[in-house]
């Protein structure tokens, strides 16, 4: 989210803001997602000490955290996501989340897992993965899965998903700084992610073709019409009532309103 270098970033920032979020001081966002119980909590506060502050969503009772931090020259907002293990319920949290992804466009989602069951997380991986190319999986807890004796292969992960993956120790600090590190390579343009996701078959392509096109025609400029389409063909209520009363088209609209230059100085800093 650097300082209005395209109108992506204030269609960006237009959305963030309207999400309740002061965006004019920094130079990305980054979104903290992940199951309860994986130690999110202490990745948000290693990376952003007393750097931070809660208040409520816009509208909603379920608390939000967000703080500042500074890595290589660039400054970084860090939200903290209501914990979720899946993003296609109807729960206010899981929608807090959902929302925030999609339709906030945040400049990098951090997806933390917990590396004792991984196989559980992945779940929530690759359901943000299919809205959102500028993921990082952070593979938390890597010292309790030593202790069971199990091996997690990150760099096989890495692989496999086809974005980075940084093993951490949150309680300690370990491999948070390689952590910031990837998140930068990503913002920055360093590396490209390029997720791997399940390719549909004969009849599941060809609706996604006939629909995508027409979400597209109703609601211009809306992210990710594929996965809305998705969701669609697989019977979700919620999407389908925002879509038929206009509330996707008018965050879609909000996000193309004018918002003032995001400056280059930041009056907090966080760790490095």
């Amino acid at each position: 989210m650097t300082e209005c270098a395209s109108c992506s970033s204030c269609a960006s920032a237009a959305a963030l803001s309207r999400m309740g979020l002061d965006i004019g001081k920094y130079d990305y966002v980054v979104a903290l997602a992940g199951n309860p119980n994986t130690g999110k909590s202490s990745v948000f506060n290693q990376i952003t000490g007393l750097r931070q502050h809660t208040g409520n969503w816009p509208g909603k009772t379920v608390t939000r955290a967000e703080g500042g931090y500074r890595f290589n020259g660039s400054r970084y907002k860090l939200v903290d996501l209501p914990g979720t293990y899946s993003l296609l319920s109807a729960a206010q949290d899981e929608e807090i989340a959902r929302d925030f992804i999609l339709f906030g466009r945040p400049d990098c989602t951090v997806v933390v897992t917990d590396a004792t069951c991984l196989e559980r997380n992945l779940n929530l991986v690759l359901q943000v993965l299919e809205i959102n190319d500028q993921v990082v999986v952070c593979v938390n807890l890597m010292d309790e899965a030593r202790r069971k004796g199990l091996d997690v292969d990150v760099r096989a992960l890495a692989r496999d998903l086809g974005v980075p993956a940084v093993g951490t120790v949150a309680r300690t600090g370990d491999g948070l700084p390689e952590l910031l590190a990837a998140v930068h390579e990503v913002v920055a343009g360093s590396i490209t992610p390029a997720p791997h996701r399940l390719l549909p078959d004969g009849d599941l392509r060809k609706s996604l073709s006939e629909l995508v096109p027409l979400i597209e025609r109703a609601v211009p400029g809306v992210p990710n019409p594929r996965w809305i389409a998705m969701r669609l063909l697989d019977g979700d209520h919620n999407v389908e009532r925002a879509l038929l009363k206009g509330d996707l088209a008018d965050i879609a609209h909000r996000q193309h309103e004018p918002v003032p230059r995001i400056p280059l100085t930041i009056g907090v800093e966080g760790r490095r």
